[in-house]
């Protein structure tokens, strides 16, 4: 039996990490962390995956600005979490993220509710582990 809290510490720790990488900054990263939490929270599983596609933006050459980059990370790893703990086959695809959240997760209320608990809880986690990370270049010491 898995210790879902645990796996979602690991991912949670995982974002942070993988966002500060991204922006080099405490600050954006416990932000963006922040905001796709309270997303979650506030209007559920499908509009913070909205939230978090909206984010950033891919530039002229094809190249992604690095809230677009953070962004993607904080979903694929949400995503992932998801595929490996809720009922085998109902998420398939992460391409099509937002038609399985809207398809086949908004369908089965148990795994809806479990799917959020999992997201939540590894939010939280993320935002701890993003307010531990060093202290930002970009600070002066308050």
């Amino acid at each position: 039996m898995k210790i879902l809290d645990m796996e979602c510490a690991g991912v949670g720790n995982e974002i942070a990490d993988k966002v500060f990488e991204i922006f080099r900054d405490k600050n954006k990263t416990e932000t963006l962390i922040t905001k796709s939490l309270g997303v979650l929270q506030e209007d559920g599983i499908y509009a913070s995956l909205l939230y978090l596609e909206s984010q950033g933006k891919e530039n002229p050459d094809g190249t992604k600005t690095p809230e677009k980059q953070a962004a993607e990370a904080i979903r694929k790893l949400n995503y992932r979490l998801l595929q490996q703990n809720i009922p085998e086959g109902l998420l398939a695809e992460e391409k099509n993220a937002l038609a399985e959240i809207r398809n086949k997760l908004s369908n089965n209320l148990d795994a809806l509710f479990l799917a959020k608990e999992l997201l939540e809880r590894t939010l939280v986690y993320a935002r701890y582990h993003a307010k531990a990370l060093g202290s930002n270049s970009n600070e002066d010491g308050a």
